[in-house]
This record gives structure tokens, sequence and C-alpha cells, in this order.
């Protein structure tokens, strides 16, 4: 009975592996409730591909097979066989299984999410969740701030970009895998949760207190500044940015300002089509950015889309060490281009390009690179980043006294080009 669910397993394994590899996207059509799919995070269309015969385990006969995962079912009948607390969570084993197999590439951004780190995922670039509003990375020992949204709870209570989260609510999370440490921070509207703190540049770790909120995103905002200067800030790149940022475009540009101000800092990114849509209304032509495969497939381009309502403004951008992903696509193109200065200090440095495949039955997704991706000019950026033309700066003491020295630095850059 074992050796027929072991080749059942197997077998089951087999279309698992086939279904992750070809359908990237195809059940996405499936599913009412998924983003469509030319939304999918970081999926380009061109990526989707005719069925072929794959190759590696999920190519080998159902005998290969059998002896190459011959370990894992030993080890999985001496687990139910021996571990202490019996019975053990088959779901549990599973997922550690999957998650394990794409730890083992070696790539951070490769990985499994459980159902409802799924839904997540989806929920935060559709514009609500509820947890302290931050964006985070849990690649590292340590659960780290990559940057906090604004006007949420954690900016509120001073959370920082690059701050390490390295105990909760008195537990250290020494040791701890970061993304539990990540589910550890959410919680209910209204909830309270103790981060303690460990800070470049500050010698002692210390405690925030932060009561959780329900996070609305809004994806793009906007105001006319001082010396008719249109300042836009893209906090994200969801389902919803393109269409905000036309109408916020459209609503400055009848004030007819002399320069505008994009505000990319602390953005960690999102969908790969919407930064190509942004960027298109702020450059007119050209490459907007290019895809290299690892299979010696050619490279995609993806070009700017005609008809964007600022493509000739003139502008400087905003960046710092949070401006990740979508959002140094946009700045790499306009960086390129010439079409405006980059001002803050050197981005994040993702430069690859992930695909979100839903698993059957609701058993959460797999995120896989597919790809790098590289600028006009043919630069990579992954974990170089991008460098300012104009390098400024934010101490703790700039951010404790409420000022902005790059946005000061930005409306300097952009009179001077005015003049």
């Amino acid at each position: 009975m074992k050796r027929i669910f072991q080749y059942f397993a197997i077998a089951l394994l087999s279309i698992l592996l086939l279904t992750a590899t070809f359908t990237g996207g195809f059940l996405v059509g499936h599913f009412t409730d998924l983003p469509a799919l030319d939304k999918l995070p970081f999926l380009n269309l061109p990526y989707l591909m005719p069925l072929t015969t794959p190759q590696g385990a999920a190519n080998a006969t159902p005998d290969a097979l059998k002896t190459l995962f011959e370990p894992f079912w030993e080890t999985w009948d001496l687990v139910h066989k021996q571990y202490v607390d019996q019975p053990v969570d088959d779901i549990a084993l599973m997922r550690g299984a999957i998650s394990g197999m794409l730890a083992a590439l070696g790539d951070e951004h490769t990985s499994y999410m459980d159902p409802s780190q799924f839904k997540e995922v989806n929920s935060t670039l559709s514009g609500e969740y509820e947890g302290i509003g931050a964006y985070v990375d849990t690649t590292g020992d340590y659960l780290k701030v990559i940057s906090p949204i604004s006007q949420s709870p954690a900016e509120k209570a001073g959370i920082l970009a690059g701050d390490l989260i390295i105990a909760i609510n008195g537990t250290s999370m020494k040791g701890v895998n970061p993304e539990l440490a990540r589910q550890k921070v959410l919680g209910p509207e209204g909830s309270t949760v103790t981060l303690t703190i460990q800070r470049v540049a500050v010698e002692q770790p210390f405690d925030v207190q932060i009561v959780r909120a329900k996070i609305n995103i809004a994806s793009v905002e906007s105001k006319m500044m001082a010396d008719n200067l249109a300042y836009v800030k893209l906090n994200t790149f969801g389902e919803t940015t393109t269409s905000e940022l036309i109408s916020q475009l459209k609503g400055l540009l009848v004030k007819k300002p002399k320069g505008l101000i994009l505000d990319l800092r602390n953005n960690d990114g999102g969908y790969l089509q919407t930064a190509v849509e942004v960027a298109s209304q702020f450059v007119k032509e050209g490459v907007i950015v290019s895809e290299k495969y690892g299979d010696g497939r050619a490279t995609d381009k993806s070009n700017a889309i005609p008809g964007g309502y600022a493509t000739d403004i003139p502008m400087v951008v905003l960046v710092n060490e949070g401006t990740a992903s979508a959002s140094e696509i946009v700045s790499g193109a306009i960086q390129d281009y010439a079409r405006g200065k980059l001002v803050g200090v050197t981005t994040y440095g993702k430069g690859s390009v992930q695909i979100f495949t839903p698993l059957n039955n609701n058993a959460g997704a797999v995120r896989i690179t597919i790809a790098k991706w590289l600028t006009p000019k043919d630069r990579t950026i992954h974990k170089i980043g991008l460098t300012p033309d104009v390098v400024v700066e934010m101490t703790k003491e700039d951010y404790a006294a409420g000022r902005d020295p790059q946005l000061d630095a930005a409306v300097k850059t952009l009179l001077d080009l005015l003049k």
C-alpha cells in the first residue's frame, strides 16, 4: 500500500513540476480572484511558451523519478515512524519540501508562498491590507525594512529603511526564519506589536510600539509646490497606479507647472507592465526595459507606449535605498535617456524578473526568477543599484526633525535645469 502511495505521489509531483514550469499564467485565467494575466507581478506576456518536453527531473521516466526521490520517501517514512511528536503535519512537510527545493537554487527572490502569503501579496498590490505598513526584505538573517509606507503606523512610529527587526513582543528573532517573523508583525487592525529595532549608526537596539491598522495604499499622491513646480509621489506599482497617475498628471498639467519632481523613494515596485506604463508617461519613445533569459531565448524588449502626458516637461526623480525593482526600471529609463536627473542615494538593486504561479487546489504559489532585466543602455543593476546624478543623504537627525534635504536638492536641481 505504501509503495502504491509513493508511485502516486511521484506521478503527482511530476504533474506539479510540469504545471509550475509551463502554465506561468494559464492557471490565472481560470481563477477569477487572481490578477489578470498581463498584471501578474513581474510577468511579461512574451514569457508564455508552448508546451514542450522539459529538461531535468520532470522529463525523467517513472523509474528514474522513483530512484531520484527514494531518499525523500525514506526520510518521509523515518519522520512518520521516529519523530517524537506524532502525528506530524503532512501539509507542513509538503510546504517545507517545496520551500527547500526552491531555496536550493540559491536565489533569494525564488520562493514558495503558502495560501495566506499569496493572498497577502495580491491584497498588498491591490491597495489594502492590515498590519504596520512597511515593505520588508525576508532574505537575510533578520527581517529588514525596505521602506515604510507613507502615512502608515510604521512611518509615524519612526521606522526607517534599513531597520532590522531583531525581536517581536520581547521574543528574540535570532535564528527565526524572517518570513515567520514577518507573519508575527502582521495582525488585525487595532492590535499592538512591539518591535525591537537595530538601526545602523545607533549603538543600542531600542523598542518601538506600533498599533496595527488597515493599510490603504494610495498608489499616487500629488501637489503643486512653490516656484510653480509639480510634485508626484508613487508608493507602489499596483493594479490602479497607471490610471491614478494619468488622472493626477492631467490635474497638475492644467496648472502649467514649469517642472516636475517624481518621488520614487521607498517604492519597492510591483507589476512589470505597470512600470512600463508609468515610464511611458515621461519617456516619449524607445526601449523602457529589456529582459534577458537564462535559456538562450532572445531578449524581450518593452518599448514606450505612445501618448504619455508628461514627456516634455523638465523633471527630476527622487530615489533612495528603498527604491527597488519596478521603481528602478522607471528611474533607469529616465536616467539613460537623460530625460531627467536622479537625486538621492543609490537604489536597492533588484534587477531580476519574477513570475508568480498559483498552484492547484489553493495550495499557494511559487515565485520563480525567470530573467534579469536591463536598462535601455543595457545596464544591469542587480545588487548594484542606480547611482544618482546628485547624491544627497538623509540622516536620522533629518528624519527626527522632519527635514527633507533630498527634496530640497531636487527642487534646486530642477530650478537649475530650468535656468
